[in-house]
């Protein structure tokens, strides 16, 4: 189980992290200092870090939150609570707490907290300016490594992750944080074999911990192998009961299995054992789309707007918009659809708590969703104006999930207009959605590309990852041949 600023699946374009470094002096020290008076607060900090490390993605905000107790001063604490929680307020007063301390702090620590503010804030290449300077600063520290490449497997793709990831297991060949993430890497590039061995590996060296059984169920899942993912699922649980993730990983399996019934028992467990509320409704939302999964549209609607409901009166913003979005994916009725896509957008403008790079990119999955729905209905008017926004917000923004967005609706207005050349050079830029790999199957097939087609056909079928989009794309997929 993986987690950085924003969890995302669909991955675009990456560009290399070295172009914005500064060429700042390296330090003499190896690893990067934590200014504080406090030895317990310095104690908890660290302890956070190695949870974070070890997934337990609550248990380091309980530390971090303990540290700042100790030390209200402690400024690299206060960013990583705001790079963490899942509260919206809490991550608003942090990211604050963190900017106002930072000048108190070591360059180093300046550096990560500017990181981790400029990229929450939206200012996304000032962020991997400060990171690539703080790694600069610290480049023997493999802990920092593992933290900028776990960042970077969502924010850019999977290379520079690898190089990160790479450079952290040269300084340490058994450091388990960095055997994981790169693990995920080759799993993401369908290199199982590779991935597998790495996992033998992080469950030699944390035997005791449940995350290598999270991490292994997770990936034994994603190469189509359910009942070894069940087996490790259960492992995880069994060490820890309280690793929730892997309750909800059980559900997820289940689901992607096609046993619908069972996923939603493993489902309610998991949302009964949440430890926050954001989870709690992430959670729900798996369980609703099960019901998509089955075909009960009627029943999926009734919990996606319950969610929705859930998540306004909880000032859960981002997950009242991530409800409505996925409510409206799969209607029949381009309309209805784009009507709840309006109730996405108004759900990021209830408040001022969501972070400006979670509003930024839950907007350009909701932009793209209509782009698509408003071409589909023949309102060319609101799916050029659409595309229009997104192409402005893609002009002004490396971040991914932008540019995934921005790639994905241009590449299905050009294959609308049968530009299938055109079409592909966008649709490359977002290979991990299934509705882009079928377009993509399509273009190829057009453009007398079998060797292509026959690699994208083959990436969609075996597209295990469960999401609204997979859900509506692959179970059909693989009872068909593509429509070309």
């Amino acid at each position: 189980m993986r987690r950085s600023i924003s969890i995302a699946l669909i991955l675009g374009v990456c560009f290399a992290a070295p172009v914005y470094a500064h060429h700042v002096k390296q330090s003499a020290s190896a690893s990067m200092p934590v200014t504080t008076s406090s030895a317990q607060a310095r104690a908890l900090y660290e302890k956070g870090m190695q949870d974070y490390e070890n997934l337990y993605l609550d248990r380091c905000n309980d530390d971090w939150r303990a540290a700042v107790k100790e030390d209200p001063n402690l400024a690299v604490a206060w960013a990583w609570i705001a790079f963490n929680s899942s509260d919206p307020k809490e991550v608003n007063a942090a990211r604050e707490q963190a900017k106002a301390l930072a000048s108190k702090t070591t360059p180093g620590e300046q550096l990560m907290v500017a990181w981790i503010v400029k990229v929450q804030e939206g200012d996304f290449i000032g962020g991997i300016s400060a990171m690539n300077d703080m790694l600069e600063m610290y480049p023997k520290d493999k802990h920092l490594l593992y933290l900028a490449g776990n960042w970077l497997m969502e924010s850019e793709g999977s290379e520079q992750a690898r190089r990160m990831m790479e450079k952290a297991l040269a300084i340490d060949k058994n450091f388990p944080a960095a055997l994981n993430d790169l693990a995920y890497v080759d799993a993401r590039d369908r290199r199982f074999d590779k991935a597998l061995a790495a996992m033998d590996r992080y469950v030699a060296l944390l035997p005791k911990e449940p995350n290598p059984q999270d991490s292994y169920g997770e990936l034994l899942r994603m190469a189509g192998n359910f009942e070894g993912s069940l087996q490790h699922y259960r492992a995880a649980l069994k060490i820890d009961p309280d690793f929730v993730t892997s309750q909800l990983g059980l559900g997820d399996t289940y689901a992607l299995m096609g046993n619908q019934e069972q996923a939603r028992i493993e489902y309610d467990k998991a949302i009964r054992f949440a430890h926050n509320e954001a989870d709690r409704l992430s959670f729900t939302m798996q369980k609703a789309m099960t019901w998509v999964r089955d075909g009960k549209f009627a029943e999926a609607d009734k919990l996606f707007l319950e969610i929705a409901e859930t998540a306004h009166a909880k000032e859960q913003d981002l997950q009242e918009a991530q409800a409505y979005r996925q409510l409206a994916e799969y209607q029949a009725d381009d309309g209805t659809g784009l009507k709840y896509l309006q109730s996405a957008q108004d759900s990021l403008g209830h408040r001022s708590t969501i972070s400006a790079s979670d509003k930024d990119e839950e907007l350009a999955r909701i932009l793209r969703n209509r782009t698509v729905r408003a071409a589909h209905a023949g309102d060319a008017a609101l799916a050029d104006k659409s595309l229009k926004q997104l192409e402005e917000m893609a002009a002004g923004s490396r971040d991914r999930v932008i540019q995934s967005s921005y790639n994905g609706a241009a590449g299905t207005l050009l294959m609308d207009q049968k530009k299938f050349d055109e079409a592909i050079t966008y649709l490359e830029e977002d290979q991990n959605n299934p509705f882009t790999m079928e377009l993509l199957v399509q273009a190829y097939y057009q453009t007398n590309q079998s060797d292509k087609l026959a690699e994208a056909e083959a990436k969609l079928r075996g597209s295990n990852v469960p999401t609204m989009e997979q859900a509506l794309v692959v179970p059909a997929a693989r009872l068909r041949r593509p429509e070309i």
